[in-house]
């Protein structure tokens, strides 16, 4: 082989480690950004129903008395039904009840004929026992309507699954800053975590039930309710974590 072909030969077998110095000296002392995500899933372990009782009379008195009464006997069926589950009355109303004539001809000013009043309550329900919360229901219904419910988790699995979405979104980081030392041909020693801005904007909490509409109810309730179907479902919380890393 001649001297100039040895020369050229040599040349081409040095251009990838040529290429790799000359990358590691490039990106010498450069801060990478590194956005990185963790999202854990757990079932939903708790239960909040919310429970309602409307009347409506001429008189405002008995009324509030047949809703104090199917009150105290809903909260007591709710109570042997499950009694773990935590109960908190609310939203006490007196509205009075107007007729919808319409005057033959126009007013200076028309006066609305009070014909009555509505009178209702709201009791909300947490309960983590999931399994009798059919029975539960369908028994407080033959006195109350059920007017609202949802499922989320319980405090203590809120707290497990926030360290648990800590530690994903943590190990995310450190797989995303090794995949991008490896493209980089860097090793991983020549680089170091300089700040790490958790920005966890996942739902921490269940969606708030939406406001609930006052519905007039029937005046008997049915002796017996099938119970119904329920499916908890799930939640997923997540975060996310952006690291800068600093190169050597």
């Amino acid at each position: 082989m001649s001297p100039l072909r040895c020369l050229i030969v040599a040349s081409v077998l040095a251009l990838p480690a040529a290429s790799h110095a000359q990358s590691a000296v490039q990106t010498s002392g450069a801060t990478i950004v590194v956005p990185a995500y963790g999202e854990v899933t757990r079932a939903n372990d708790e239960a909040h129903a919310t429970f309602a009782i409307e009347e409506q009379d001429k008189d405002k008195s008995a009324a509030a008395s047949r809703v104090n009464l199917k009150m105290k006997q809903g909260m007591e069926i709710l109570r042997r039904g499950d009694p773990q589950a935590k109960l908190q009355t609310r939203g006490y109303y007196t509205y009075p009840v107007y007729a919808d004539e319409t005057p033959a001809r126009p007013l200076p000013k028309p006066q609305r004929q009070l014909i009555g009043w509505r009178v209702g309550q709201y009791v909300d329900l947490t309960t983590s026992n999931l399994a009798g919360l059919p029975g539960t229901v369908a028994a407080a219904q033959r006195v109350l309507t059920l007017n609202g419910l949802h499922f989320g988790l319980s405090r203590q699995a809120q707290r497990e699954l926030d360290r648990e979405r800590i530690e994903a979104a943590y190990r995310n980081l450190n797989d995303r800053v090794g995949f991008i030392l490896a493209a980089m041909g860097r090793n991983p020693s020549d680089a170091s975590i300089d700040t790490v801005d958790f920005e966890g904007t996942g739902n921490y909490a269940p969606n708030a039930p939406q406001a609930m509409r006052a519905a007039a109810m029937p005046a008997a309730a049915p002796a017996s309710v099938e119970e119904p179907s329920f499916e908890p479902g799930e939640t997923t919380l997540t975060m996310r974590v952006v690291g800068r890393v600093k190169l050597r």
